[in-house]
């Protein structure tokens, strides 16, 4: 078996040299991410949850009209409906803040249209 000319040939120093740049560029990335504050809501502001990039939970506050001693449950529901969107928020900036977002098939390494 022989090549041919029109055959692409594979370059693992390239593709391995690539690798190591996206790698790079995602532990920048998430670096900085860990630092930023991301914040729950739920009950029209009766409950924040502030959460870092790095999954840190720093605060939960309480307003005292969300508090019912006979209605415990609603409380519960807002901390954790709060604590689902802080934590939606993170996984959506770290989404966005990885090298292989808006890349094609593998971070673009196969090609246009891969």
């Amino acid at each position: 078996m022989t090549d041919t000319p029109n055959e692409p040939q594979l370059d693992l120093s390239s593709l391995l040299e690539q690798a190591q740049a996206m790698t790079a560029q995602l532990m920048e990335a998430q670096a900085a991410a860990a630092d930023v504050l991301h914040e729950g809501v739920a009950g029209g502001g009766a409950v924040k949850v502030v959460v870092t990039g790095g999954m840190e939970f720093q605060s939960v506050t309480i307003r005292p009209d969300a508090v019912d001693p006979d209605d415990v449950e609603m409380l519960e529901d807002l901390v954790l409906a709060a604590l689902h969107e802080a934590v939606g928020k993170v996984l959506d900036a770290q989404a966005a803040a990885s090298p292989l977002s808006g890349m094609g098939g593998l971070g673009g390494l196969l090609g246009p249209g891969a």
